[in-house]
């Protein structure tokens, strides 16, 4: 009763506040959602302080003790990547894929590495002792860019369709090397040796032959359908099916969610004149868009519930400060240096290397990925430890949902500016020539 409890009032605050944010605020609605979880759980964290009525201190409590690692990795994660999945533009992609490969592989580990060493020279300064591969295992929770929160944001801010494509798309496919890399400096700190490179070959190409065989299996009951609804069983069937046997054999089940999404998605536009007669009502699309809003409503509740589980000291506050620190300089690190590589990373949009690396750095969020990682290295870590890395993922979460989130629209708004004056100038410049 009490987990049903929970989420009846997760799905109240999640529903209260799209009406109030459409109404009267108007940004961005998973960010209007976690700034008021926030603000929300705040409070509730201080009457605890003050209020010593039982029935409201188990509230806090059963608040406190629920499990949002479980919720996600064992539960809606594998939904709310194929949803997000199904609207990968596939021209855009394809045109893109050198940038988005790059992205999701070397960049990610790059900044993994580099926010790790920043951070462990960082608090050297403050005099704070910690394993330097404790620092490299944060820097692997907060690498990964957050698919959901990319999706769900940077989608509505009106960038173009192919910076929305690449940042969409790397966000959907760096997971895999953030949790290969993750579990590989933990197996170092918990002694266990660990191939990190069959450990790779393992979760991406287990996860893509799974991904493949169900997907196509079940595509061929779909040609035997014409109901949309048995096809929104199907879909429903073949993400939780190819997740269910990646984790039970050690693949991505990330990865797998994701391409069985970007398989659906083509199969469904490569036959898109047989859809839209019978799937008049477009029933299929509209069940993933409402599924996508409202478990992403819900994820951003559950970052806003993390406010609970945390005792703020001013040394969690410098932590959190030292980690956006850290997370912006690893992030211009992983995205800058391939471009210094001949023949490296592309630049799609006509963009320099100046406008794009702003950009991708400032475009760069953070979600339910970094927050269910740290959360699963509970486990491993000394509580103080533990506490700390927490601490500092959760600060990062919050400043790049909110704070960049809500300025990515204006940021790219000058940089398209800036690029525009350029290519007049280069243009006067050709003429004069």
């Amino acid at each position: 009763m009490e987990i049903f409890a929970i989420f009846t009032f997760i799905i109240l605050i999640v529903t209260l506040v799209s009406i109030i944010n459409e109404r009267f605020i108007k940004i961005p609605g998973e960010i209007a959602i976690l700034i008021f979880s926030v603000i929300l759980f705040l409070i509730l964290k201080l009457l605890d302080y003050f209020i010593d009525f039982e029935w409201f201190n188990n509230i806090i409590l059963n608040l406190k003790e629920f499990n949002i690692e479980s919720y996600l990795l064992d539960g809606v994660l594998c939904f709310m990547l194929f949803a997000g999945a199904s609207k990968v533009r596939f021209k855009k992609f394809t045109k893109n894929i050198k940038s988005i490969t790059i992205l999701s592989f070397i960049s990610t580990a790059i900044s993994a590495f580099v926010y790790g060493l920043l951070f462990y020279l960082i608090l050297l300064i403050f005099k704070i002792n910690i394993s330097i591969w404790i620092c490299i295992l944060l820097g692997c929770i907060i690498a990964p860019s957050d698919p959901i929160a990319a999706t769900g944001i940077l989608s509505k801010l009106g960038m173009s369709k192919n910076l929305t494509t690449v940042i969409e798309s790397e966000s959907l496919f760096n997971d895999g090397i953030g949790v290969v890399l993750f579990a590989f400096v933990k197996s170092i700190i918990t002694n266990i040796g660990i191939n990190i490179l069959v450990v790779m070959v393992q979760e991406i190409f287990g996860a893509i032959i799974v991904s493949f065989v169900v997907c196509l299996l079940l595509l061929l009951l779909m040609k035997l359908s014409h109901n949309p609804r048995n096809h929104i069983l199907l879909s429903i069937l073949a993400v939780a099916f190819s997740y269910f046997i990646c984790v039970k054999f050690g693949f991505s089940g990330c990865i797998s969610s994701v391409i069985c999404g970007m398989i659906f998605a083509y199969y469904r536009s490569k036959n898109d004149n047989y859809f839209k007669i019978t799937d008049e009502k477009d029933i299929y699309e509209t069940f993933w868009d409402i599924i996508d809003y409202y478990l992403n409503g819900i994820l951003f509740v559950l970052i806003g519930l993390v406010v609970l589980k945390i005792e703020f000291t001013w040394i969690l506050l410098l932590i959190g400060v030292i980690s956006v620190i850290c997370s912006l300089c690893a992030r211009f690190s992983g995205v800058g240096i391939p471009l210094l590589i001949p023949k490296g990373q592309s630049i799609p949009g006509g963009y320099n290397w100046k406008e794009y690396l702003t950009l991708m750095t400032w475009g760069n969020l953070k979600g339910g990925l970094s927050l269910a990682l740290v959360l699963s290295s509970k486990n491993i870590l000394a509580s103080n430890e533990y506490i700390l890395l927490l601490a500092a993922t959760y600060f990062t979460i919050l400043f790049t949902v909110i704070v960049q989130g809500l300025t990515n629209k204006r940021v790219y708004l000058h940089i398209e500016n800036i690029k525009a004056k350029r290519i007049q100038r280069e243009g006067e410049g050709k003429c004069v020539l």
